[in-house]
């Protein structure tokens, strides 16, 4: 069984995809970027709050369709500049405390809207 997941808790879905999928009892989160879903405006210039936003917006995606924070199994992490991972790192571990999910992270030349920082996830119920 698939169903496609909307919050107006992250920013809308603005081409042909979907916030999330949910087939059966896993949830696939669309990469999220750090607006903030109530003006549709970039959080900050800053490395960290972008991180804090794309991570609050792939929640409130997860939350939406009826799962928690410990329900994410993968996250993939894309930055436009590595040299900041230790500041992205920090502000993911205090998100995630003893939580643990499996991780990537890469850098990419850009990203949509001249972001920092995107983030997508898998989570299971």
């Amino acid at each position: 069984m698939k169903k496609f997941i909307e919050t107006i808790n992250a920013p809308k879905a603005v081409g042909p995809y979907s916030q999330g999928v949910l087939v059966n009892n896993t949830l696939y989160v669309s990469g999220q970027i750090p607006f903030d879903p109530k003006t549709n405006m970039l959080v900050s210039e800053d490395i960290e709050e972008q991180t804090l936003q794309s991570l609050q917006n792939v929640l409130a995606i997860v939350n939406s369709a009826g799962l928690q924070k410990e329900d994410i199994i993968k996250v993939n992490v894309y930055m436009t500049n590595l040299g900041d991972f230790s500041k992205m790192n920090n502000v993911y571990q205090n998100f995630f405390q003893n939580h643990k999910p499996a991780r990537a992270a890469v850098e990419v030349r850009a990203l949509p809207k001249a972001v920092q920082i995107e983030i997508e996830a898998i989570a299971m119920k």
